[in-house]
């Protein structure tokens, strides 16, 4: 579904788990003392907080699974929040006790305080963007109009008092003169959507629309209304049943929300998710209802004419988006292409039989997204995990491929159907976000704005490596060090991964990886099945029944890591957050020996009973049913908490968890980390550091960013034996 979505930009500096998941002076970054490293230690460990046990054994299709820690599942159980203070309160103290934190606070001071801009959206002969300021915590959005002018929009810094208070999605109305927002307390997913005028700047005091966790708003094309997601907020609902009593409604600028007329109604299966969008003319609209990330229904009606939805295509393991455009519907999607192929289809003959593909499959290219700007297609692909972006016309015929700065990660062309200009934003481990301006028709473009980050990349470099996981399958692996890197097999070695939701991880900059190089370390980055950087085929082979395929790849890059004398088990430290944090759980309980250090965030850790906390039903089609007994075989198998083992020494954990992750449920890293405890009686590092007033993607204020940043790299230092450079 074609649809406006406008974000706001976390400074380049402040890059998540990409995490989504994915810097120094101009003067010279000092080095690492040369000599031997410093050999690794465990951070001392004083007595952890007690935690009780209760005889719980599950028998469920015949398998018996013990849960000792259930009652943490609890978290308002006042013996639950107490046991969260003992144990962040522990963490806290012993973080702020480790060697480097004064050199970390300075480095990543000057690294997230930055001027970084985002990608413009152009509407009505506006153009809106968000920026971070060296002197805010927040990123702030801006408009400029056709004299250049520049003026503050959203400011989420001056909507509380202690910064809980952050902003979502924004999407700008076609004319540029309303602006549809997402307000959310303390950085959960939870939302309130708002309407603002742009220049006036002031809020409706009447379009307030409580229920936008899952709002992506689709403006009608007369700018005085638009279609959203609405979630009921009734809290008998419960919270793992919510996401299948999703509606899709339309709101008129001016009206009650309460008397919002209701698009399509709500599915009834907490699997889904529903979207519903509106073509750019107006005189089409479109839902699709998702099952995982795999498969969707599309469903559309001409407005004015069709009183009931039409259904454009029922999706057999194959995902649809559809962009209409001058009464053509053009289907982008993987239905016999893993690498993805675009349709032509006449909606007055919808039928799947009459569709005319314009674009083949690309072999070579795994393509992630496609546009309709300048008259032209835009597509996204990524060559061995690498972006290309390429322009064809509407009969299908490649014109030219757009020029990028070099290897990294582009982002798609963003522009209008009818408008020649657009922009595109570019970054590489080793190049910061730089965003340009180009012309669709002649394929010239021009730096628009950059970010200079107080960093030196010149002395590091990328190098592409491919490795064998355990089954021979060939894995990409990004590296990055400094190019005189000695291969002795005592670097100290961060090795990050996710391999899930079909999310790719490339090379993108993120100024977190910085201190960590400029401290003699190595960051390295596996392309795991499950992720999309080759296609659907890549991300099938690491879903459902074939997941321990991502577990053996990740397994795979740190075996190779040692072999070729990057590093040694000890000195090798392990990240991953949310599905990554399932990750570096599974492979933590499955190779303990490998790794000398692990940090886990916002994770799922218990497979067993994921599906019945936060968003869990909705991931049911790329992890499996633990209601079904073949399936809950596979999870049990790889579950980390009940494969935790008594008596095994296992790698320093530090668990970064959020006190309002609505996503994923904080009970995964209690349980977990108690499990830790109680298995080695306290004799493996396992600590919680929770964030507060911070959801699933963390606190969007940069201090918290930079605390947060600190106490991960000076843990790592501890645990592996790296000194901070001397001045």
């Amino acid at each position: 579904m074609r649809k406006t979505i406008v974000v706001s930009l976390l400074a380049v500096s402040c890059a998540s788990t990409q995490e989504a998941v994915k810097p120094e002076p101009a003067v010279v970054v000092a080095a690492v003392d040369a000599g031997a490293p410093p050999p690794p230690m465990e951070p001392q460990k004083p007595m952890v907080p007690p935690t009780r046990t209760q005889v719980i054994n599950d028998v469920l299709h015949g398998l018996t699974l013990k849960d000792p820690y259930r009652w943490l599942e609890d978290e308002k159980a006042p013996e639950v929040q107490a046991w969260m203070k003992a144990q962040d309160d522990f963490a806290r103290k012993n973080l702020r006790g480790l060697d480097g934190r004064e050199w970390l606070t300075r480095r990543y001071t000057e690294l997230y305080y930055l001027d970084a801009i985002g990608t413009p959206v152009k509407r009505g002969g506006r153009l809106f963007y968000s920026r971070q300021r060296k002197d805010k915590e927040k990123a702030v959005v801006y408009w400029r109009d056709e004299k250049g002018e520049e003026r503050v929009l959203l400011d989420p810094n001056a909507w509380s008092t202690d910064n809980t208070v952050s902003l979502g999605i924004w999407v700008p109305s076609w004319d540029g003169k309303k602006v549809v927002f997402a307000e959310k307390p303390n950085a959960a997913d939870e939302a309130t959507l708002h309407v603002l005028d742009v220049d006036s700047g002031e809020r409706s005091k009447v379009d307030v629309i409580p229920g936008g966790k899952y709002a992506s708003p689709s403006w009608l094309p007369d700018s005085k209304g638009f279609l959203y997601e609405w979630l009921p907020t009734d809290p008998k609902i419960p919270v793992s049943e919510r996401p299948g009593t999703c509606e899709v409604r339309k709101h008129v600028l001016g009206q009650d929300p309460a008397k919002d007329e209701q698009v399509h109604p709500r599915t009834g299966d907490p699997r889904t998710f529903i979207g519903g969008s509106v073509s750019r003319d107006g005189k089409w609209w479109f839902i699709s209802i998702m099952r995982g990330w795999n498969e969707n229904d599309v469903f559309f009606k001409r407005v004015g004419v069709d009183k009931e939805w039409r259904l454009l295509v029922k999706g057999k393991d194959a995902k649809y988006g559809v962009d209409a455009w001058k009464d053509v519907f053009y289907v982008f999607t993987d239905e016999g292409a893993p690498n993805k192929r675009l349709f032509a289809v006449d909606p007055k003959k919808p039928e799947r039989s009459n569709w005319k593909e314009l674009i083949a499959e690309d072999k070579d290219a795994a393509r992630e997204s496609l546009v309709i700007v300048g008259g032209h297609f835009a597509i996204s692909a990524l060559k061995k995990a690498v972006s290309v972006v390429e322009v064809f016309d509407f009969k299908g015929k490649k014109v030219r491929t757009i020029e990028l700065p070099g290897l990294g990660t582009a982002s798609n062309l963003v522009g209008l159907e009818d408008d020649d200009e657009a922009y595109f934003a570019f970054s590489s481990f080793t190049m910061p976000r730089q965003v340009f301006k180009t012309s669709v028709k002649s394929g010239k473009s021009e730096l628009w704005a950059s970010v200079e980050v107080p960093v030196d990349p010149t002395k590091f470099e990328v190098r592409q490596v491919f490795y064998p996981s355990k089954d021979g399958t060939q894995v990409s692996m990004f590296i990055v060090a400094r190019k005189d890197v000695v291969l002795d097999g005592n670097n100290p070695v961060l090795l990050y991964g996710y391999g899930g939701f079909d999310i790719s991880l490339t090379s993108a900059f993120t100024s977190f990886i910085y201190p960590w190089l400029e401290a003699g370390g190595v960051y390295a980055v596996p392309n795991l099945r499950g992720g999309g950087e080759y296609g659907k085929a890549w991300h099938d082979a690491g879903k459902g029944p074939n997941k321990q395929n991502v577990f053996d790849d990740f397994i795979g890059a740190a075996d190779w890591l040692v072999k070729e004398k990057w590093t040694s088990p000890k000195r090798l430290a392990i990240r991953g957050g949310s599905n990554g944090g399932l990750l570096v759980g599974a492979v933590m309980t499955q190779r303990p020996d490998l790794y000398g250090a692990v940090i886990c965030a916002v994770p799922l850790l218990d497979m067993v009973r994921y599906h019945l906390y936060g968003s869990g039903k909705t991931w049911i089609p790329e992890y499996g049913d633990p209601e079904v007994a073949n399936e809950l075989k596979v999870l049990a198998a790889y579950s980390p908490y009940h494969r935790v083992t008594e008596g095994t020494a296992y790698p320093p954990l530090l668990m970064m968890s959020a006190d309002h992750d609505d996503r994923v449920d904080p009970f995964h890293a209690r349980k977990f980390v108690a499990m830790v405890q109680g298995a080695t009686k306290g004799k493996s590092t396992a600590w919680l550091r929770i964030e507060m007033n911070a959801g699933h993607g963390g606190a969007d204020q940069v201090a918290k960013s930079i605390e947060s940043s600190v106490d991960q790299l000076a843990f790592l230092f501890s645990t592996l034996g790296v000194s901070a450079p001397k001045p």
